[in-house]
């Protein structure tokens, strides 16, 4: 009798629990697999696709990036991602503010000390590899980078 009325009690939580997980992320898709899209509502922004050119100072490396303004441009504070991961691993990912001046964009990494990521929730929405990329905390005004730890690739980014 107690078996029963517990399987009774536990089953409309299984029957919930096996709805979440064979439902299909239904939003909208990046085209394109390893960029890191804004989310916009239903449309995506892809980030601006750049390689940081490293310059060695002492003991500090100065990473630029040309241009002083992204192209990719969001209003809001905590953007969310979307990206469709193939070779790059989401989890990889750093997200940096950098400073614009005299035309470009940089970031200063020093031996003592270096500037800290800023953190991301990370979650997987789909079997076929699709993650949102949550920022954790409202950015300021500027301009940001994603790249990947380790790479001069960098994918840039306004807040505005």
């Amino acid at each position: 009798m107690t078996r029963r009325l517990l399987l009774l009690v536990a089953a409309p939580f299984l029957s919930l629990s096996q709805q979440k997980t064979a439902q299909q992320y239904s939003g909208p898709r990046p085209s394109k697999p390893d960029l890191p899209y804004l989310k916009h509502a239903s449309n995506l922004i892809p980030t601006e696709i750049a390689e940081a050119k490293e310059e060695k100072k002492k003991d500090d490396t100065l990473y630029a990036i040309p241009g002083g303004a992204s192209t990719a441009k969001t209003p809001l504070a905590m953007p969310i991602f979307l990206m469709k991961a193939d070779k790059l691993s989401p989890d990889r990912l750093r997200l940096f503010r950098l400073d614009s001046r005299d035309g470009r964009r940089e970031i200063l990494f020093s031996s003592k000390k270096g500037p800290a990521a800023i953190h991301m929730e990370i979650a997987r929405l789909s079997s076929d590899n699709i993650y949102k990329i949550e920022v954790d905390v409202e950015l300021e005004p500027g301009e940001y980078v994603l790249s990947p730890e380790g790479s001069n690739q960098v994918f840039c980014f306004q807040v505005y």
